[in-house]
């Protein structure tokens, strides 16, 4: 029997009707999916792609059916199906939790603390939402894992900065339903390491499309749960950031990520709950309207009922579309005029300028020399000079002499000695990359001199799918473009860039040794020898 609310939930009218229908859609979906079959091992659950049973598919389960389940609108509010359904998700939690309370992650982490704290998440919401409307089948099914969850959360160790802060708020989430002294215990001295959060307003993993959202979430539910307003101004801070690394199009740059997100296409969608969030408690308007924009997509009914004071949102407004900024901590400037978009990547990264006008996308631009097999252009020191920003390589090739006193060397040794080899007949190589906004849109020179005759390419990377005019394939290679003079342009949708001039081709070698490897898509490439300088100019406006 379901017993009667404890702390009634959002009422019907007060929550968006397409948040409700959407989860109800992935109700359907999961309930379609869901092995029921009490004799198979993966009941309750159902395998991956590649015939995995991972405890994150039934977490997933046990929060979508717990939110319709207990909202007033779905058309699943207490269904008795549903709730069986529940059940089983909550027993394969258990069934797949080893008897130190961890779970496995099947594709790379094993007795792993973190990814316990990721499926917390989603189980820890189930339940709290269950507690707080007094339905105790459903505490009842999860506290198994639940409990041995929080145990292992207690003395589990972590990989990467954001685990630390996954499994804070994890523990958060339990103690609110099964309170233990020793989550606090735990995230107190988890906090205690500082913050992860530079000038920049970036987490250490600098990964805008994945990490960087869960610290925000880690934080806001640390601030709400343990009430510790303090912890949401990390929070503020990357959010506002974040509107200065966004795209006309909401696409997110992800060029800065030390993680698996770099250079990968992404959104705000995942930034939905703390900008929802902080919308509602700081009447941020635009944290509301980029809150509003990805809600269809990314909207949490579960989210809304677990922190019912989301609900009411201020009067929306744009992020910043007009403005010069620049990082200093990350050596990254970005330049936005309405839907014009570039990105200068000063130190330590190969893309030095990206640019795009609405759908026309220059994803990159890199340039090389052969250079000793290490002459990849890559930033080691960089500034701004006026409104240019600049970013320099100093290389050295030399030659090594005789031992002296001689000695023989072994097998297998010479790298163990080098560093006790004289040096003689050392070449150098300075490279330089200078980048401006000019009335028509952006001006790049590539500078390279020191050693004479030494062969390089400027590589313009394109999107996939753009149409390339004004240059000529180069024999045998697919999506390679020369631009020998006059300028060349990318086409997409009804957008166009204008680039060039080019340098005359005096060679056509493109894959450059000890370049990086070509890009996707389409590429353009302008050859020269050192000592080179060529100014590129990028039309946009």
């Amino acid at each position: 029997m379901i017993a009667a609310a404890a702390m009634p939930l959002l009422a019907a009218d007060e929550i968006a009707r397409p948040l409700v229908e959407r989860n109800d859609a992935a109700v359907t979906g999961l309930m379609e999916r869901q092995v029921t079959d009490p004799a198979a091992p993966g009941c309750g659950s159902y395998a991956d792609a590649y015939g995995l049973w991972n405890a994150g598919t039934a977490g997933s389960i046990v929060e979508a059916l717990t939110a319709s389940f207990l909202s007033p609108g779905s058309r699943y509010h207490k269904d008795p199906a549903v709730l069986e359904r529940i059940r089983l998700a909550a027993g394969f939690l258990a069934r797949a939790q080893h008897a130190d309370g961890t779970i496995d992650l099947l594709i790379t982490n094993f007795h792993s603390t973190p990814d316990t704290g990721f499926v917390v998440h989603n189980a820890g919401t189930a339940a709290c939402l269950a507690k707080r409307a007094g339905v105790r089948e459903i505490v009842a099914a999860l506290e198994p894992f639940l409990v041995k969850a929080g145990a292992a959360l207690a003395t589990g160790g972590v990989h990467t900065p954001n685990h630390r802060w996954v499994v804070c708020s994890a523990m958060a989430q339990i103690d609110e339903v099964f309170p233990d002294a020793r989550y606090g215990r735990r995230i107190d001295q988890w906090l205690a390491e500082g913050i992860d959060i530079d000038g920049d307003g970036q987490f250490d993993e600098r990964s805008t499309t994945i990490y960087n959202t869960v610290c925000d979430r880690a934080f806001t539910v640390l601030a709400v749960k343990r009430k510790r307003p303090e912890l949401l101004e990390p929070v503020r801070r990357n959010l506002e950031a974040m509107q200065y690394l966004l795209h006309a199009d909401y696409e997110v740059v992800t060029e800065i990520s030390h993680r698996q997100d770099q250079g990968q296409r992404g959104d705000l969608s995942r930034y939905w709950f703390p900008l929802r969030y902080l919308a509602a408690l700081d009447r941020n308007p635009v944290y509301a309207g980029l809150a509003q924009h990805f809600e269809t997509k990314a909207g949490s009914l579960s989210a809304l009922l677990e922190y019912p004071e989301m609900v009411k949102q201020p009067p929306i407004a744009p992020p910043p579309s007009d403005y010069e900024k620049y990082f200093p901590g990350m050596k990254v400037a970005r330049i936005r005029r309405g839907a014009v978009s570039a990105t200068m990547l000063l130190q330590q990264d190969s893309r030095i300028f990206s640019v795009r006008k609405g759908e026309a996308v220059v994803e990159a631009v890199r340039f090389a020399s052969a250079f000793f097999g290490k002459g990849q252009f890559m930033g080691l020191e960089s500034g701004r000079e006026g409104r240019a920003y600049t970013a320099t390589q100093a290389l050295t090739g030399p030659y090594f002499q005789p031992l002296d006193p001689a000695r023989t060397v072994a097998a297998g040794e010479w790298g163990a000695v080098r560093a006790q080899r004289r040096q003689s007949d050392v070449c150098t190589l300075r490279q330089s990359a200078r980048i401006a906004e000019t009335a028509k849109g952006f001006q790049l020179a590539v500078r390279a001199e020191g050693t004479s005759g030494v062969p390089l390419a400027i590589e313009i990377c394109l999107r996939e799918g753009s149409r390339v005019e004004g240059c000529r394939e180069v024999d045998g290679r697919r999506d390679c473009w020369i631009l020998a003079g006059g300028m060349a342009s990318v086409t997409a949708g009804r957008d166009t860039i204008r680039f060039g001039p080019g340098t005359g081709a005096p060679h056509t070698w493109t894959e450059i040794r000890g370049a990086l490897p070509k890009m996707a898509g389409p590429s353009v490439y302008l050859t020269g020898f050192t000592p080179f300088a060529h100014t590129l100019e990028f039309e946009v406006y």
